[in-house]
């Protein structure tokens, strides 16, 4: 959050120091007095033409009676003495942007001074080489206009530019920058994420451009420079922005900024490779205002010359390697910047020690101290912080009281984050807080029992996260808990219940809520349905139907319903739902079909209805869910057959669970076609057939090094992510795999009629970590290819019909450690490796023809089982035993007789000595005593 509000920053420095008076009346119309000229309206149209505006911004550029003039058309401005059309802007808007190309026809426009199509769609389209015939453009921005391709080097030739901006596009890598060399007027160049990496002399182009007061090379890929270039530049820089590059300190980027621009007062380079002690060299830079060194790999602490830093207001060092106590670090900023810092942000470092007083700081606003080593107690002194409005201090181990005092005069407080500590909270009932909170976030903290009284008298804050805060109280009446706007609630992992009130909010759409992991009970009201996240899973929710189907919301992406009391029929109104990504229902008692509204969904990707009591055939309209990644069946009373079209209309499919249900026939080969299965559970149904050899289509299951592919979702409400989860049955009990479910590549089809031999091609899938076909009817000998599945970690094939000898092979698979093979009808000597000296004899029971450790039954010219060791010299295995020629007959022979020889010989000798008798039967008394 920190680093991407400094970057916004930098961009307000960047806009402030870039728009010109000249513009005008950019974002208008037209003047209203003048005629445009015939010539130059016959241009636009033609622009016009090789756009395709889907939302009609362009409406007004028509040919129609009493709309010729096209000074009066949206984005055109004309000269108020000519009539010609000098600023052209079609950068409508970055949510219903134009398409299409960009016109060579732009040419004809001469007197154009300023051109900007940004936050369009060109679809990697080449910008036309034309423009550069127009001599007057001072002012161009091509930024986020999905431009492709070549940049023409031709925009050399518009001598006259002051503006250009070229970032966020798709480029072709340049081999140079030459074509800047001539643009000799030039104050402000952007080429964000422009691909710099084959131009090794970037710093010595732009050094040459003596009028260039913001450069912006975000994200470029910059390669280091080792050499000084030689400085000619009349003007320094003012915006310097080379954030997000592989920038060393072994670069003489540094230098060349400490030594040619001392002027700056926005400086960027977070996001690269910079280590050691921070120069003091930043502190010749006297005008600097904004500094921000985030996201590096920096040591130590502060600079003490940084405390003369008297114009810096805005110090970001969040992401590095600090590791100086906290209090150095005011120290050394203590003198002429305490005075003038407003912003302040380390977190994620190494700081140690207490929290100091900062009442020093009296211009501070913003302070990030979140996730460092800071212990002991917040003082009071912070309630002193008058112009304090952003506090993030969670992540440190923090003890005591938090009080009333700590905020006695933040009347100006808008934001506190706060999480994962011992601090504890205590104020008294009637507080009434000196601020209006907008974010609130109290994360594994402890709050006491009830919801904080004190938040009645919060009018304004639209984030509340009181996630896992122990907090013990009943959300019935509590009205006043839900905000007036859209908001982002969590009240997750608490013991919160009662029911959740019903309520007609219009803030609600929009809005995320967590409820989750509580004890509501009751009817689900229909306004948290408006929003665009629903979490109410692991509650004691019980009705649903009405409240879903009045709420009409096709903005809801994600929605988990799961591990609640929720019954009866699933309501048939998902058509009202068509953007929903998210589905969870399962761990409740719906019965019934799935109704035909669900087809409605065709932007679902994970479905989950597990563990219910859902019945009929899987029906046809889940062929419209072609974006399911994750389908989960399990544990339901479905029934028929197997359809072909979920292998065909489903291509993106991952997790495939159908365990536990009534399918019958065949298994069908179209399964072979979804080629990122990584979860195969066909368990516990009523399928028969043979094992389809085409299961090496499976890809995502051949490659170990293979990543998991799409079990993580995105979607677009503040970047949420979810990663999907499922119960799978690990070694004979079940599982529940969340974070590490991308370890899991799995197939279990046991318990079903199966029958038919095990196909060789399954040994191709060497990226499968547990394989599961016990209790079928399969027949013949195990595949010897079954030990090329490298990876794999569990293999159970009991209860069939197997036979012949256990594959040598497997003693291949190191990381086997769980086998079970009873109950077939295999023989011969079980193999020798390691793995196999720590499988149990229950592992073989059932099989009466095998023998060998650690059965009791000898194979054949063995008097004992062998507890088998390992040669692993030359990648032998043997078992050291008669085989090897160490025990032989000679063996026995000499241990009985050197046996019988010493036994006599103790034993005789107290027999015929009275006295030795007589010392060995007191030495036995007195060990009995």
């Amino acid at each position: 959050m920190g680093g991407s509000s400094l970057q916004l920053l930098l961009t307000f420095f960047l806009f402030l120091l870039c728009m010109k008076p000249a513009l005008g009346n950019y974002w208008g119309v037209g003047n209203a007095n003048l005629n445009c000229k015939e010539r130059e309206r016959q241009t636009l149209i033609k622009i016009k033409e090789d756009l395709i505006d889907d939302h009609d911004h362009l409406s007004s550029w028509s040919t129609e009676v009493g709309r010729e003039d096209c000074c009066k058309w949206r984005g055109v401005h004309c000269n108020n003495h000519a009539g010609h059309v000098t600023q052209l802007n079609l950068s409508i808007s970055d949510v219903e942007p134009l398409r299409g190309k960009l016109s060579p026809f732009l040419s004809e426009l001469q007197y154009l001074t300023s051109l900007d199509v940004s936050y369009n769609d060109f679809n990697h389209t080449q910008i036309p080489k034309s423009i550069a015939s127009l001599s007057n453009l001072r002012h161009l921005d091509f930024s986020r206009a999905n431009f492709g391709r070549n940049i023409p080097f031709q925009l050399g030739n518009l001598s006259s530019l002051q503006y250009l901006d070229l970032g966020w596009n798709n480029f072709n890598e340049p081999e140079n920058l030459e074509w800047l060399r001539p643009l000799s007027s030039l104050s402000v160049l952007c080429m964000t994420s422009v691909n710099l990496s084959k131009v090794n002399n970037w710093l010595h182009v732009v050094n040459q451009l003596p009028y260039l007061t913001v450069l912006v090379l975000r994200t470029c890929s910059l390669p280091n420079i080792f050499s000084i270039p030689h400085v000619n530049s009349s003007n320094s820089l003012d915006v310097l922005n080379l954030s997000d590059n592989n920038l060393t300190s072994s670069s003489s980027v540094l230098e060349w900024l400490f030594n040619s621009n001392t002027s700056v007062v926005g400086l960027g380079l977070s996001h690269n490779q910079f280590q050691g002690l921070i120069p003091d060299a930043f502190s010749k830079i006297h005008s600097l205002e904004l500094l921000i060194l985030n996201d590096n790999e920096f040591e130590g602490g502060i600079p003490k010359s940084f405390s003369g830093m008297c114009n810096l207001k805005i110090l970001s060092l969040s992401n590095n390697n600090l590791s100086e106590l906290l209090l150095g670090i005011v120290h050394n900023l203590t003198g002429s910047a305490n005075h003038s810092i407003e912003e302040l942000y380390l977190h994620n470092n190494h700081i140690m020690g207490s929290f100091p007083d900062l009442t020093a700081f009296s211009s501070l606003r913003v302070l990030f101290l979140s996730a460092n080593r800071l212990s002991g107690t917040i003082p009071e002194s912070l309630g002193k912080q008058s112009n304090l409005e952003r506090l993030y201090v969670g992540g440190n181990p923090f003890e005591g009281v938090i009080s009333e005092a700590h905020f006695s005069k933040l009347t100006k407080l808008k934001v506190f984050h706060i999480y994962n500590n011992s601090l504890v909270f205590n104020f008294s009932s009637n507080w009434v807080p000196p601020f209006q909170l907008e974010q609130l976030y109290f994360v594994s903290c402890q709050l006491g029992f009830g919801l904080p009284k004190w938040l009645q008298t919060q009018k304004s804050y639209y984030w509340l996260d009181l996630s896992n805060s122990t907090i013990l109280d009943t959300l019935s009446n509590s009205y006043w808990i839900f905000p007036n706007q859209k908001f982002y609630m969590n009240l997750s992992d608490n013991q919160i219940s009662g029911h959740i009130p019903n309520l007609s909010l219009e803030s609600s759409f929009g809005s995320i809520i967590d409820l989750s992991s509580n004890e509501l009970e009751g009817e689900i009201p229909s306004f948290v349905f408006r929003g665009v996240h629903l979490d109410l899973s692991k509650n004691m929710l019980s009705k649903l139907a009405f409240s879903l189907c009045a709420a009409n919301n096709n903005s809801l992406r994600f929605l988990d319903l799961s591990n609640n009391r929720l019954s009866g029929e699933l309501p048939d109104c998902w058509m009202h739902f068509e953007g929903l990504k998210i589905l969870k229902l399962e761990n409740n008692n719906f019965h019934g079909k799935i109704p035909s509204s669900v087809g409605s969904l065709i932007e679902i990707e994970t479905l989950d209805l597990g563990n219910n009591n859902f019945s009929g055939e899987l029906p046809s309209f889940l062929k419209n869910c072609s974006k399911l990644i994750f389908l989960n069946l399990r544990n339901n009373s479905f029934s028929g057959l197997i359809p072909m079209w979920l292998g065909r209309s489903h291509p993106n499919l991952v997790d495939l669970i159908l365990r536990s249900n009534h399918f019958y026939g065949r298994m069908p080969p179209h399964l072979c076609h979804l080629t990122y299965l990584q979860i195969l559970d066909l368990a516990l149904n009523k399928i028969t057939g043979s094992i389809p050899k085409c299961l090496n289509n499976l890809i995502s299951l051949m490659d170990k090094k293979n990543p998991s592919v799409a079990i993580s979702h995105s979607y677009e409400v503040l970047s949420l992510s979810y990663v999907d989860h499922t119960i799978w049955m690990w070694k004979g009990r079940e599982y529940e795999y969340r974070n590490n479910h991308v370890l899991v590549k799995s197939i279990d089809l046991s318990s079903n009629k199966l029958n038919g031999v095990i196909p060789k091609e399954i040994g191709v899938l060497d990226g499968l970590i547990s394989l599961n076909l016990s209790n079928n009817l399969l027949t013949g000998k195990i595949t010897s290819d079954i030990g090329l599945l490298y990876s794999l970690e569990v293999l159970d094939l009991s209860d069939n019909k197997l036979c012949g000898e256990i594959p040598s092979t497997l003693a291949l698979i190191d990381r086997l450690n769980f086998l079970n093979l009873r109950n077939n009808n295999l023989s011969g000597r079980i193999p020798i490796g390691p793995q196999f000296n720590t499988f149990i004899a229950s592992a073989y029971e059932g099989n009466p023809n095998l023998c060998g450790f650690p059965l009791p039954k000898n194979c054949l010219g063995e008097e004992t089982p062998q507890n088998p060791t390992v040669n692993r010299s030359n990648g032998d295995i043997s078992m050291q035993g008669e085989e090897d020629g160490f025990i032989t007959l000679g063996f026995y022979v000499s241990a009985t007789i050197g046996f019988v020889a010493s036994f006599w010989g103790v034993c005789g000798t107290l027999l015929l000595n009275w006295s030795w008798q007589l010392s060995n039967f007191k030495f036995l008394n007195n060990i009995r005593d």
